[in-house]
């Protein structure tokens, strides 16, 4: 068996075999992310929400899937048909792709890559086009409309995500994932993670990773009230589940984004306690619960105050902080504190 292994076939096999780990992993957390994003925004309406179908509800996600697949696919008359479902198909896979660089533990990585930082935000400046191309073959004002809102809050956003990155990558050496969780292994627990160094950019980056994927209070591609649903409007069946898919995927990236860059990964949050994926995954769950709590209690913005945000507030902040960690990490400050390849990384 080992001998085949080394074969080019069972490189071939192996590799398909972890995507399809990966993949599954990510699918099955969809369908319980999307029921748990329900039961919380119903707990705090103080009511039901799902809970009919299966034990507590819990295959309700899969009900609702099922009648999205199995529903007819309307296509509006004067629509782009190749890029109609190009569209839900871009956004989906590329949701998916973002994946392959993620570590859930030491080594549990598909492709362990020195640039995996750039990989990340490489593909998620690419699903903008998914966007931009559903609200465009749509052949309708209110879909257009909304794809150019979410595109130009999308790139808003994504400045501000990647300067607050950048304090992350001064401080370890590294835009490897991997060595920017060993260099929060410090011994100290949950104290030596660069949740503390770097305090305030976690608000900002939680903050942003909302507005990036279109989540409220920053849901205004969407606003059911302005855009009749925006640039998902004209899609329904299987399409606009691919839609509704890769927007929950792209959320739980950058749930696992804020764990492996603020919060130590697979790292245990107390000193003698053994790491593991189940931290990850427990960090992971815990971001999403926030995402979910926001949507529930806070209103929604309007656009203006949405670009006024990340133009004259947040992008000025992270750039001013990665001034700032420069100076930090080049005197070493506090230890070197914000210098981590001293300690490790």
């Amino acid at each position: 068996m080992a001998e085949f292994l080394q074969t080019g076939l069972g490189i071939a096999l192996l590799i398909a075999a972890q995507c399809l780990l990966v993949i599954g992993f990510v699918m099955i957390s969809l369908l319980f992310l999307v029921y748990g994003d329900r039961k919380i925004w119903a707990a705090v309406q103080m009511r039901r929400g799902p809970n009919v179908v299966g034990a507590f509800g819990l295959l309700q996600s899969v009900a609702d899937a099922l009648k999205y697949v199995l529903k007819e696919v309307v296509v509006p008359a004067g629509a782009d048909r190749p890029v109609f479902f190009l569209a839900p198909m871009l956004s989906f896979v590329l949701a998916m792709i973002a994946w392959a660089v993620i570590p859930f533990n030491e080594g549990w990585v598909l492709s362990d890559i020195n640039v995996a930082i750039l990989f990340v935000f490489a593909i998620s400046s690419l699903e903008v086009y998914g966007v931009i191309m559903g609200g465009w073959a749509s052949n309708s004002k209110y879909p257009f409309l909304g794809s150019l809102r979410s595109a130009a809050q999308m790139i808003s956003y994504e400045v501000s995500l990647g300067l607050i990155i950048i304090g992350i990558i001064i401080s370890t050496g590294s835009m490897n994932f991997s060595n920017i969780v060993a260099a929060q292994d410090t011994g100290w627990g949950l104290f030596g993670w660069y949740w503390l160094p770097h305090l305030p950019m976690v608000a900002l980056f939680f903050i942003s990773a909302l507005a990036e994927t279109n989540r409220p209070p920053f849901d205004l591609p969407e606003a059911e009230s302005e855009l009749v649903a925006g640039y998902q409007v004209e899609y329904s069946s299987t399409p606009f589940l691919l839609f509704m898919a890769g927007e929950y995927i792209a959320i739980f990236l950058m749930c696992a984004l804020i764990s492996l860059l603020f919060f130590g990964g697979w790292l245990s949050p107390i000193p003698g306690v053994p790491d593991g994926a189940l931290w990850m995954v427990g960090k992971m769950a815990f971001f999403f619960f926030l995402f979910a709590m926001v949507k529930a209690i806070v209103p929604r913005y309007r656009y203006d105050q949405l670009m006024r945000i990340g133009w004259k507030v947040f992008l000025p902040l992270s750039l001013g902080w990665v001034v700032l960690v420069s100076f930090l990490a080049k005197y070493e400050v506090l230890g070197g504190l914000w210098a981590r390849w001293t300690i490790g990384g």
